[in-house]
């Protein structure tokens, strides 16, 4: 047969009395013959409570709350109580969770009852939430919950009461008290309002002596104020004045000193510029004694070559209206020597053709 569990369910898996596997929410195939499970709820609980008890003072409370638990150490709590399983039915064959309430219930009754002991009626049922605290603190140091694996995760007091009787006569004198502290209100109130008058025309008093006072104050703040103006003008005007003289020497030292660097500028200027004009002169002077070698040169060496070479190179690049001006110029050197020439106007025209 097949069975599954919950998540929520440590379940521990016994086959012929030994333990097989453990663990939440497990499922397996079973004999039912041979095979047992002890299921744990690993869940929160809670469990309701009304407790009744005696004050210090020997009067009856009833204390309503409510206590949550849970399982921490499963196989410890499994050897202690019987949590096995019919695992046809899934119901236990003992009442676990129930013993195990019933258990933490008796633990909580007997702190609650040690603390109620202690206190009076009044105090008790204005401490519900003072004890649910000390009483959960208290929890973590019970043996028999450690024994059993059991953990207290929360513990509350909704509420504590009296008898109704008990009740009464707590509503009554809570009553009486509140009308005498209504009557020492008004009583306070009067007292206080008569002294608020007092105070009043005392304020009123003092106000009067503290405006002329402060009228006083005033007036000498004032002069005060207006000799320290006066001073501060009077520095003022000092500071302006030497600040103006100031002003004046630093523009009168600012314009000779620019004089001077303009003069010095001006002598630099002409010292460049003579530097510059003898500089010219040297280099013109280079320049005249280079021309006058390169033409020295040239006119020794037309003086070793023969007037009709002279007259070949100069007649090179010459044009030829030139050349033809100057066969025309030596024919006429030479006239004398020549008897009969005629030069048509074909000739120079043709001549004259480029």
């Amino acid at each position: 047969m097949y069975i599954k569990f919950l998540p929520n369910q440590y379940v521990m898996h016994y086959r012929k009395g030994a333990l097989v596997e453990s663990g939440a929410g497990l499922s397996f195939h079973y004999f039912h013959e041979s095979t047992a499970a002890a299921v744990i709820p690993v869940s929160g609980m809670d469990a309701d409570f009304i407790y009744s008890t005696k004050t210090s003072d020997f009067q009856s409370v009833s204390v309503q709350g409510q206590i949550a638990y849970r399982i921490t150490d499963c196989e410890r709590i499994a050897e202690l109580m019987n949590f096995a399983v019919d695992l046809r039915t899934k119901q236990y064959f003992d009442d676990p969770l129930k013993k195990l309430s019933k258990r933490i219930l008796n633990i909580a009754d007997v702190m609650v009852k040690r603390r109620i002991e202690m206190i009076d009626l009044k105090t008790a049922v204005q401490s519900n939430h003072k004890l649910a605290r000390e009483i959960l603190g208290e929890f973590g140091e019970i043996e028999e919950l450690r024994a059993l694996g059991v953990a207290v995760t929360g513990f509350s007091i909704l509420n504590i009461s009296a008898g109704t009787e008990t009740q009464r006569a707590l509503e009554a004198k809570t009553r009486e008290e509140i009308l005498k502290e209504s009557d020492d209100a008004l009583y306070e109130r009067r007292n206080a309002s008569i002294e608020q008058e007092r105070r009043v025309k005392e304020n009123e008093l003092n106000t009067d002596i503290s405006v002329e006072e402060k009228k006083k104050q005033i007036r000498e703040t004032e002069i005060a104020t207006k000799r320290m103006l006066m001073e501060k003008e009077n520095e003022l005007k000092r500071i302006e004045v030497a600040a103006e003289n100031e002003r004046k020497r630093m523009i009168r030292d600012a314009e000779i000193e620019n004089e001077q660097i303009r003069i010095d500028a001006e002598i630099e200027l002409e010292r460049k510029r003579r530097e510059l004009a003898e500089l010219r002169l040297e280099n013109a002077k280079k320049d005249a004694d280079a021309e006058a070698y390169r033409l020295g040169a040239i006119m020794e060496a037309y003086n070793r070559l023969s007037p009709d070479v002279l007259v070949a190179l100069a007649t090179l690049d010459m044009e030829p209206e030139k050349m033809i001006a100057g066969a025309f110029e030596k024919l006429a050197a030479s006239g004398a020597n020549i008897g009969t020439l005629n030069i048509t106007p074909d000739l120079l025209e043709s001549l004259t053709v480029r």
